[in-house]
């Protein structure tokens, strides 16, 4: 170090700085760069498409002041350490830095760290590296193509359907899986079928149920009731029943590998109701430095953007070593458990992990917040499971059939634990398309012997209805774009995100529905972005990004081969947008009252208007009727009737007499506040991350909330005014009465209509 200089260590976030700093000490100066110092410009292109797609980066004029005490400090400092994020981005902000901060100071390295503890700053330290201009080069490949197709789709969504609207190169094709998923749900014709389920006794047992599997040696088909009462009636006229065959077996079952970027965000969505975007952010949080008491923050976990299942071979030696003291030498898995990254993965950094085993969740709960906790102690306990010893079942199988020519064949299947093994730290949670499955115990079954006698009890068959696919959720729309090979970790939750906050997709709860506007604009790209908005042309565009990572390709290649098909789509559909635009409109027999041309119906993001059909000359418009729907309400400042209106927010209520009179409230759906002594009313609300819920309009005198819908009664059981509609993957829709707790068949809704109860009630506003 030369002299009494400082060397200057460069971050992307402030929250790190504090972090590092305690780490380093006072030999060293730390600061943030607060994200990207350049970008393209807002206002224009900003590639030069004619000179190898060069980007026109720009000073973010946010970051002058940031970028003026950087160079300050460079050129005080022995030497520039930039210590960016360790992927894409952060490789691609080092280098811009680089650029910005040579002149005043030309000793300039990287160092990289996939955690923020005192041994892993070290060690980069000690092996500082060049700036890799391969992660560069695929950075701005992606950043660039990107900008091609935003700012040359977005006008053409302008002019054709409304104005703000924009396209994603990525983000489109995840609104693609949405609105077709959609649309399979749609052409669903649900069809019925029944089981049939039979309730036997043995000599030394309990009664337990068993299910005809067969009929004369076939797998039985019950297309409707009256099949299944003719069924029903012939097996009850056999007399006697048999024990025909036991089958017995252990099984394991392996733990999973620790968490990648993909694999956390699906699990804590399902988990927790967290959104995507929330589960990054909290990453981050723990990544970058947790204050713990008098030692200063410190990094909890490793990088959370990463694609690999690898784990370092001390983080091993480490995690074995906690396994035997804590849960006992039994519990250990009999070698260290190193897991196969699937194939196309980057590979780039560890799994994610705790840094230090020994810091339980436990010993951390009075230093994190609510939200940190959960995560953290998921990540700690999946990464500990992962090395512990496999979990085992023992399964009894039992096949009962008629005497009489054995023409009736029941199955049942028992099964108990064993060994818990690995769940003894951590069971994932099912997903939501997976059924849960009641079963006995093998132990039920264990007094049960080959050729002994069985009495049939009862006989009860069940009407059943095949099911549409699921809608996706944040987790199961991330697991599918992970499998398809669309979207990098680091992109997964902007993709969300994005779609959400165009309002080209909502949440109803947990499950993600395309609007209107998403479904209208899917549909444009689709029809004349055939090849560009395809998923297996952009998940071969990402392989073609690591490729340029890997040296294999170089930027202008990539770029030149994604522009040519591009180009002539969009030069097709630029001669068309008329065409388009007139698609889209509905005639009226309205004229419009400013200039007297015809009035025609067009969609805009939060629902459809009536325009002038001679705009933009005539700027008049007003509302659809029937789309702002009249309500039996009146307005308390100036009397006018009140009407329901949708915003980006939801259903809401707002005076008839707007402009002049802007009294807008919450949606009301008729119904009183079910708790006692209060008399607000039920309305529809919405959280800030789009997940409808209902609460009192008395809010916060009173605190009523609910995920579910509330729906007039009375309960067939105890007469209580207020039900809910719920969802269970064992009884479909239902109406669940909160006093007596039971449930009451509903008519027959699609299992999308609803979904399970959120993890946690949500706080009003």
């Amino acid at each position: 170090m030369a002299g009494d200089k400082k060397s200057l260590v460069v971050v992307e976030s402030v929250a790190k700085t504090k972090t590092i700093y305690a780490l380093l000490g006072e030999e060293f100066v730390v600061l943030p760069s607060a994200g990207h110092v350049v970008d393209l410009p807002k206002s224009k292109l900003g590639v030069d498409i004619d000179n190898g797609f060069e980007p026109q980066y720009l000073l973010v004029r946010e970051r002058r002041k940031v970028v003026t005490q950087l160079q300050k400090a460079a050129a005080d400092a022995a030497q520039v350490l930039l210590a960016t994020d360790p992927d894409r981005e952060g490789e691609a902000i080092a280098w811009h830095l680089a650029e910005i901060l040579k002149k005043r100071n030309p000793n300039i390295s990287r160092i990289t760290f996939n955690e923020i503890t005192r041994e892993a700053v070290t060690r980069a330290l000690e092996h500082p590296r060049a700036i890799d201009l391969n992660l560069v080069e695929a950075q701005k490949a992606r950043r660039v193509m990107d900008r091609l197709v935003g700012y040359q789709v977005g006008p053409i969504l302008w002019r054709t359907v409304s104005s703000g609207l924009s396209a994603g190169r990525v983000q489109s094709v995840a609104l693609r899986l949405i609105c077709e998923r959609e649309e399979e749900i749609e052409a669903f014709v649900p069809r019925e079928y029944w089981l049939i389920d039979g309730t036997f006794q043995g000599r030394r047992t309990e009664p337990f149920r068993a299910r005809l599997v067969g009929v004369a040696g076939e797998e039985p088909q019950i297309p409707d009731e009256r099949a299944a009462a003719t069924l029903v009636a012939t097996i009850k006229q056999q007399e006697q029943w048999t024990v025909k065959d036991i089958r017995t077996r252990e099984v394991q079952r392996q733990p999973a590998p620790p968490f990648t970027t993909s694999t956390l965000q699906q699990d804590a969505a399902r988990r927790f109701g967290f959104s995507t975007k929330q589960i990054m952010a909290i990453a981050q949080q723990l990544y970058e430095g947790v204050e713990i008491g008098a030692g200063g923050p410190v990094g909890l976990i490793t990088y959370m953007r990463t694609d690999s299942v690898r784990v370092a071979e001390e983080a091993v030696t480490a995690v074995r070593a906690f396994i035997a003291d804590n849960f006992g030498p039994n519990y250990l898995s009999s070698q260290p458990r190193r897991f196969a990254a699937r194939k196309g993965a980057q590979d780039a950094h560890e799994a994610i992990r705790p840094t230090a085993v020994t810091r339980t969740p436990r010993a951390l709960r009075k230093y994190l917040t609510e939200e940190q906790y959960k995560l953290y102690e998921l990540i700690w306990q999946r990464f500990v499971a992962s090395q512990m010893a496999p979990a085992r079942f023992f399964q009894r199988t039992v096949d009962i059939v008629s005497s009489q020519e054995e023409l009736y064949l029941f199955r049942v299947t028992g099964s108990e634990v064993l060994f818990r093994g690995f769940l003894q730290a951590y069971e994932e949670a099912p997903s939501e398309d997976e059924e849960r499955q009641t079963e006995p115990s093998a132990k039920e079954l264990e007094n049960l012997a080959v050729g002994e006698p069985v009495i049939l009890l009862d006989v009860t068959p069940s009407q059943h209805f095949t099911k549409p696919p699921p809608r996706y959720t944040e987790a199961s729309l991330v697991k599918e774009l992970d499998n398809l090979g669309i979207g990098r970790p680091s992109t997964y939750a902007v993709i969300v995100s994005t779609i959400l906050e165009r309002n080209y997709v909502e949440k109803r709860q947990r499950q993600l529905v395309p609007t209107e506007l998403g479904r209208t604009v899917n549909k444009i790209l689709v029809a004349n972005f055939p090849d560009i908005f395809q998923v297996q042309f952009t998940a071969r565009m990402e392989a073609e990004l690591d490729e340029i990572e890997d040296g294999k390709k170089d930027f202008r290649q990539v770029v030149e081969g994604f522009y040519g098909p591009f180009q002539r789509a969009l030069m097709a559909v630029q001669g068309k947008q008329e065409e388009i635009r007139a698609s889209l409109q509905e005639k009226t027999d309205h004229r419009c009252p400013v200039c007297g041309k015809e009035l025609v119906v067009r969609l805009g993001r939060y629902g459809r208007y009536m325009v002038c059909s001679d705009r933009p000359r005539c700027r008049f418009s007003k509302a659809v009727e029937g789309e702002n729907v009249a309500s039996d309400e009146k307005c308390e400042l100036c009397g006018s009737p009140m009407v329901v209106k949708m915003s980006r927010y939801g259903r809401f209520l707002s005076c008839s007499a707007y402009p002049k009179c802007k009294n807008a409230r919450p949606y009301k759906i008729g119904l009183k506040c079910p708790k006692p002594g209060c008399d607000g009313d039920i309305v529809e609300r919405r959280t800030r991350r789009g997940r409808t819920f209902y609460g009192c309009s008395k809010y916060p005198k009173c605190d009523f909330v609910s995920w579910q819908e509330p729906v007039a009664g009375p309960c067939p059981s105890c007469g209580n005014n207020v039900l809910y509609k719920r969802y269970t993957k064992a009884k479909g829709t239902m109406l669940h009465c909160p006093r007596c707790e039971q449930d009451f068949a509903t008519e027959l809704v699609s299992s999308q209509d609803l979904v399970p109860d959120e993890s946690r009630p949500p706080q009003p506003r």
